[in-house]
């Protein structure tokens, strides 16, 4: 068994002894989520609260051991896999935390939550560009449109960009943190017109290709 996956099983462990240790100490509703502003606007009961985590890791798990042995292009994979294996374990580690910030707030001790998350995701969206900007063509893992997944030299280009400006929306996120009041601006609305612009950009990259080729016949 790898590190990463001993790594990973020893924070689902924990978790679900989080979850048995302070369940007799919940609220039958637990605070489970918040708005914008930093409010609670959602609850479930304290079962689901405690639990429904622990097991949407271990879903994650298996779908971080299945994915790069059932990829038609795991040799590339390979090429990258070290950081897909501790993005794998921050993912994991990020949704803990969570998962922990959850069951702090709901014994009572109320805080300011988006100081806690947006650092968070900043790390978060951060390390993911770490990921995107070494990750070869595949098709699970990175930004995978039909024309990244069509062409190698268009996966490449979309890639360098895309890591670089997943790697600037962590930095936005950490700031975020001295502007709480437009703390989903600061956070979703870049994610959102990143995304968008990735995805234009790997088509038009795959135009440029697509008319180079016709050239030279």
């Amino acid at each position: 068994m790898k590190k990463a996956e001993i790594i990973s099983l020893i924070i689902i462990l924990i978790s679900f002894l989080v979850g048995f240790y302070f369940y007799p100490r919940m609220p039958e509703l637990m605070a489970s989520h918040w708005n914008a502003q930093g409010e609670v606007d959602g609850y479930i009961a304290k079962c689901g609260g405690l639990f429904l985590l622990p097991i949407l890791l271990v879903i994650l798990f298996f779908i971080f051991i299945l994915f790069p042995r059932i990829d038609p292009l795991k040799k590339n994979i390979e090429e990258f896999r070290k950081y897909f294996d501790w993005f794998f374990i921050l993912i994991i580690g990020f949704l803990f935390y969570i998962y922990l910030l959850t069951i702090v707030w709901n014994l009572g001790v109320i805080f300011e939550m988006r100081y806690f998350l947006l650092p968070a995701f900043g790390i978060l969206f951060y390390f993911a560009g770490i990921l995107i900007e070494k990750a070869k063509r595949n098709w699970f893992i990175g930004i995978r449109t039909p024309w990244t997944l069509s062409n190698d030299v268009v996966w490449e280009k979309t890639h360098k960009v895309g890591g670089k400006l997943f790697k600037i929306l962590g930095i936005i996120s950490f700031l975020g943190i001295f502007f709480l009041r437009f703390a989903f601006l600061v956070v979703i609305f870049p994610a959102i017109l990143v995304s968008l612009y990735l995805i234009a950009y790997s088509y038009f990259e795959f135009q440029k290709e697509v008319n180079q080729k016709n050239k030279k016949l």
